[in-house]
Parts: C-alpha cells; structure tokens; sequence
C-alpha cells in the first residue's frame, strides 16, 4: 500500500502519547486528512481532475456549473438591494477553477456585479491555496481563514461545493444494544517499519454523540437497528456552520454536497454508514491504508446542516437536488441550444455529455443543494430563488 511513512510515524506518536493508547476516528482523520506537514490536503498529495488524480468535481467537467451558479448569486445580490460590497465568501475552493469560473462569468455579462463583488476565499491546504492563487492572479479575490473575518461583517454569501464531506467524522457502533465509539490504535502485530492502525470500541468519547442523535430523532434501540450496526457523526459540520452563521450580516448560506436527510442517513439498512475513500479514481471504504495518499470523505445529513442553522439564527430557504436546481437556472437551455451550434461532432457530444452528467441523478445531479438565509426581511425572503423554482 502507498502509505506515508512519515505520517504513519506522526498518527503513531498522537495515539501513543494519548490516554489508553488510542484517538477517536474523528481524531485519525483529521490528522490523515489535515495533518499541517503530511496530510492529504496539506501536501502535494491531492489531486482533483481526470488525469493522474484521485476525484473529480463540478467544476472540473465545464465551466457551466459555475456560471449557472453566477446566475443564482447576482439573483441574491438583487433581492438584498444591490449592497457594495456584496461578498461571495467560498469555502474550500479546490483547484480555483470554480472562482474562475463565476468571476469570469460575472466581468463578461454583469459587469455592475463585477464591480460590487468582493471574492473571498477560506482554504485550508496550503497547496490548493497556492494553485488557487496561480489560477486567479488576474481577479481581485482574497484570502483569509473562517475564523480572522469579523463578527457579522459579511452581506452576500457563504457557498461550499464538496466541503463538509470532508470534514473529520466520529464514528460509532452498536455493540448488544449500546452505542460505542470507534477508536483507532496501533496494531500489536505490526511487522512493518511502517506503523499500521486497527479499530477498537470503547465507551464515546463525548456525551455529544448521544445527544446528536437524539437532536435528529434517531433512537437506536429500535429493534429495528442490527448489532454491530454502525455510522458516523459529524460534529465538526455544526461548529463550522455556527462560525458561518455568527460571520453572516445579512445574505445566504449555499451548501453543496453528496449526503441524505436524517432519516435515509441512519436508515438501519444503511448498516456500515457512508465512509468512502478515493484513491486512483477508484472508491474503498478502508481508511488504514493510502495513508496521506486518499481522499476520505463520509456523506452529508443536511437535516442536521438544517436543524444546527436554526438553532443558529439561519433559516431554511430550500433543499433541492443539484440536477433539478441547474435546470431550475438554465442548464436545460443549454442543452437545447447544443443542436444549433457549428462545432465538430466530437466536441458537440463531449459537451453534451459534460452538462448530463451535471444533472444525472445517480451522479453529481443527486447532490444536495441546501440554502439557508439570515437577516432577511418579509420581502426579501418571499422572492424565491431561482435556482428553487421549478417548473409547473
């Protein structure tokens, strides 16, 4: 397996410095994933597109999810009257290509929204920053840390594509009927210079496991739910949205993600949760090896994206599928209009399958698009959305 060593040594040294020898899956994640030397997003390890990488986005097929999504932004930037500035704050921005994709957008066709806009984006990896700030050399674009914007100093938008899914996971287990927390140690039987992890359960490590659950309704000692049924709990979601929530004046929050409401999420046929890892463009659920190497990602409950947002003053605007909310803004007059263009075959059908695949429900068009708004007044909030409304 294509581990790093030097990462394996440093998640070694974190679980046995830690009390009884081991660290929460949240807490093994984090450091796989984030690690500030050796995790995936923090080294050159990442790799986003079709060639000689591990995953693909939205904004990787064509520049039309972008620019689709530039269309709903200068809709918000009209309903909340015009506001200079208004900020587009981006959350986990990948390679830039989505920034450059919405900015370029906006200086062509709206060049009044290009003048307002203030560009902001809050990446972690240092290696994706540094990508980004090749791509957008040319834009007025910043960036800054969630936490360094100040209180409610933000009027516009707060948008994520394929962030929270990323974010570290605790995750549990039934064991005779009670909920366990899985732990990640050091395999005793390791013969490898290289350190190697196994699972073991234990009591959770924080009341907050129980208490999530019991938030979304979800009762686990249904008899309806299997021993050794097991999930995951993203804790680490709320206390990103509360930083969202307290940041944002005035405006909207857009949350774009693979996921499912509570109750499909912690369906007890769902019975090994939703953990995945992506590796080559290919797709496992174990997390030991490839170390610093993958990408690990677990599904998104938006109920609790929904439920944490109106405990933090955001309201529930709308929950619609990707697919339906492009088509909602244009992307079937895109489609259509593919027949009147005078290009090669070739081009034409490699287009064409661009934007289906942007829409297809079994692909990224069954992510979900969340929006939640504050500080609205009446009539701001009943001007629906476009990207919500659907056709009759």
């Amino acid at each position: 397996m294509d581990s790093n060593a030097l990462l394996c040594a440093a998640i070694a040294h974190h679980i046995t410095t830690s009390p009884q020898q081991r660290i929460t899956f949240a807490q093994f994640m984090d450091l796989a994933l984030y690690h500030p030397e050796y995790g995936y997003y923090s080294s050159d390890a990442v790799k986003i597109g079709f060639k000689d990488s591990d995953f693909f986005t939205s904004p990787n097929l064509c520049s039309d999810f972008g620019e689709l999504l530039a269309e709903q932004f200068l809709q918000m930037w009209e309903i909340l009257g015009k506001p200079v500035p208004f900020s587009l704050v981006e959350m986990g921005a990948g390679q830039g290509l989505l920034a450059l994709h919405i900015l370029k957008y906006h200086q062509l066709h709206y060049p009044d929204f290009f003048t307002a806009l203030e560009y902001i984006i809050v990446e972690k990896s240092p290696t994706l920053r540094q990508e980004q700030q090749q791509r957008l050399q040319d834009f007025p674009v910043r960036w800054c840390n969630l936490e360094d914007i100040p209180q409610s100093a933000i009027a516009g938008c707060f948008f994520s594509n394929e962030l929270v899914d990323a974010f570290p996971v605790h995750q549990f287990i039934l064991e005779t009927g009670e909920l366990r927390e899985i732990y990640v140690t050091r395999d005793s039987n390791e013969k490898e210079t290289c350190p190697s992890f196994i699972e073991v359960t234990g009591e959770p490590s924080t009341l907050q496991l129980a208490q999530h659950l019991d938030f979304l309704g979800i009762d686990l000692s249904q008899s309806a739910y299997p021993d050794g049924y097991r999930s995951e709990i993203n804790l680490a979601a709320g206390d990103w949205l509360s930083i969202v929530a307290d940041r944002l004046q005035r405006g909207y929050v857009l949350t774009i993600d693979y996921g499912y409401p509570a109750s499909r999420y912690y369906n007890p046929r769902r019975s090994q949760g939703t953990l995945q890892c992506y590796y080559q463009h290919r797709f496992h659920d174990n997390p030991y090896i490839n170390i610093g190497r993958q990408d690990i990602t677990a599904h998104v409950d938006f109920t609790a994206l929904e439920r944490w947002g109106e405990n933090y003053n955001l309201k529930n605007i709308g929950f619609i599928q990707q697919g339906l909310f492009l088509m909602a803004l244009g992307l079937g007059d895109r489609i259509a209009a593919l027949s009147d263009q005078q290009q090669p075959l070739s081009q034409l059908l490699q287009r064409r399958d661009a934007l289906h695949q942007l829409i297809d429900p079994t692909g990224l068009g069954g992510f979900g698009v969340l929006i939640q708004s504050k500080g609205l007044d009446n009539t701001e909030t009943s001007q629906k959305l476009k990207g919500l409304t659907l056709p009759e």
